[in-house]
């Protein structure tokens, strides 16, 4: 009976070492696997990584690319808008002894501070500007609009200036409509220099002259009944400042933001 319970618990001891020896060698297993699989989950990000730096890279050089052609169109703008409007200044000054002429005073003090306007302009445009600093060049489209039936795209900086063109035409709009009905003149806002001409504030920046033309006299043309009907139908006068309403403002550019 005692060699029967040694064999036995010497039996026991066996199997016992035994399945700690499989224990062992399976958390060993367990281990390198898992050091395995650290190893490839690295690599794996490291190669993420990598893809995500050439994809930048790439955007980069895009832009880059984008940038470089909007200065060239920038540049070529400014050129042509110091010719046309060395030739609208001469046309101003030509207006400005009609209305003195005709001794229309009020008009021809808003002509008077429209051709200041206009030479300030000529002034800016002499100033070298450094283009490659610009964040707008490198901006990418944030709205579209339409116009005539084309849709355009343009940048934050882009927009900005449309919103200028419309208030800047709103308020002009109010002046020579002001100046109109105290001379005793009929409404006629198509007769005005200003609406004619449109290049109140514009500076060849960001956006065409065409574009920059047709919103301001969209904002004129809201801006002259207000002035010559004492009205405020389109806008409203804060410190003797009038302001085109922002639902008009928005109603007139229909910009949608690019998502």
């Amino acid at each position: 009976m005692k060699t029967i319970r040694i064999i036995g618990t010497t039996a026991a001891l066996l199997l016992a070492g035994g399945m700690i020896a499989g224990g062992l060698q399976a958390q060993g297993q367990a281990k390198g696997h898992d050091k395995q699989q650290a190893k490839q989950d690295q690599q794996q990000a490291k190669q993420q990584a990598k893809q995500v730096q050439q994809q930048a890279k790439q955007q980069q050089v895009v832009t880059r690319q984008v940038q470089q052609q909007r200065i060239v169109e920038q540049r070529q703008r400014e050129t042509q808008y110091r010719q046309v409007l060395t030739t609208q200044v001469r046309a101003a000054q030509q207006r400005t002894a009609q209305l003195q002429q005709q001794k229309r005073a009020a008009q021809n003090a808003a002509q008077q501070q429209y051709l200041v306007n206009l030479r300030q302009q000529q002034q800016r445009l002499q100033a070298t500007r450094d283009y490659a600093r610009d964040p707008a060049f490198s901006a990418r489209p944030a709205y579209l609009y339409r116009r005539a039936g084309t849709q355009y795209q343009t940048t934050q900086y882009g927009a900005d200036v449309l919103r200028q063109a419309v208030n800047y035409g709103y308020q002009q709009g109010v002046q020579f409509g002001q100046a109109d009905r105290r001379d005793g003149q009929r409404s006629d806002y198509q007769n005005a220099y200003a609406y004619q001409d449109a290049n109140y504030g514009y500076d060849a920046r960001y956006v065409s002259q065409t574009d920059y033309n047709y919103y301001f006299r969209e904002g004129f043309r809201r801006g002259y009944p207000d002035g010559y009907g004492s009205s405020q139908q389109y806008g409203t006068v804060s410190n003797g400042s009038p302001s085109i309403l922002s639902s008009i403002l928005s109603s007139i550019l229909g910009l949608t933001a690019i998502r």
